[in-house]
């Protein structure tokens, strides 16, 4: 089988996102788009805890009543979502493990709004400098506060799904998800993908091909209060879209209002 590589073709969920905005008018959050919430941060690693060393049995005491715990990630009522993205994602379990690095993100990671707008400055040196005051203004309206990654892959080694939480100002959120679906349904550049049962924020679109081409990609774009949501998926032709939209679904349902947390 040939080996896939879901970061080999240009038009990912960030680039999509700047065309989008771009063909909506909107030059500069188009730019700060493809530029800041893209691809090419350094990256957040969260290594495995360390490993716990057995204490002495204590004395025996009388029982205590539990205390109850804050939920550790999860959704309020006005869309607004708390707690680690890596959380918030959708868990490698069951029939679908890590999947392989996306480019610099690696395969499970969550980059802060400080880490990213750290690298905001190296990024804008090709944008001309009338341009990169507004540019910065724009990124602090988007109140970026993270990005979080995770790649899967199936047992069966033949299709690769990654999925981007963008958390930043809902209205933009919303905006760019808009922009997003008017660009890719009429430019003619895109095939129509599967529509998602129950979410109607929810687009797929499946990348421009050749005829029987032997790889097949879909990307999916959706909103959820202060998340932006965007999947990828890559395989042989033709693509299990039922499997896809399944997860989509999945962690959609993960992310609803007013509760997501387990």
């Amino acid at each position: 089988m040939t080996d896939i590589d879901p970061t080999e073709h240009p038009r990912s969920g960030p680039a999509l996102g700047r065309l989008a905005l771009r063909a909506a008018g909107a030059t500069v959050a188009a730019v700060l788009v493809g530029v800041a919430i893209g691809i090419g941060y350094v990256q957040v690693r969260y290594d495995d805890p360390a490993p716990v060393t057995a204490a002495p049995p204590a004395p025996r005491t009388s029982p205590t009543p539990p205390t109850p715990t804050a939920t550790p990630f999860g959704a309020k009522s006005n869309g607004s979502h708390f707690g680690s993205l890596r959380d918030l994602l959708l868990p490698a379990t069951g029939d679908y493990g890590l999947g392989p690095d996306d480019g610099s993100y690696g395969n499970d990671t969550e980059l802060t709004g400080e880490k990213l707008k750290a690298g905001l400055d190296d990024d804008l040196v090709p944008v001309p400098k009338a341009q990169q005051d507004k540019l910065r203004q724009y990124w602090d309206s988007l109140h970026v506060r993270a990005i979080g990654v995770r790649t899967y892959k199936n047992r069966l080694n033949n299709l690769v799904v990654g999925i981007k939480l963008h958390q930043f100002n809902q209205q933009e959120v919303q905006k760019i998800n808009e922009y997003t679906a008017v660009f890719t349904g009429d430019t003619g550049l895109f095939r129509t993908g599967p529509v998602l049962p129950g979410h109607p924020e929810a687009h797929c679109y499946l990348m421009p091909a050749p005829p029987a081409a032997p790889i097949d990609r879909m990307e999916c774009s959706a909103a959820e209060g202060d998340l932006l949501v965007v999947l990828n998926a890559e395989g042989p032709a033709p693509l299990p879209k039922d499997t896809i939209v399944t997860l989509l679904t999945q962690q959609l349902d993960r992310l609803a209002r007013p509760g997501a947390s387990v």
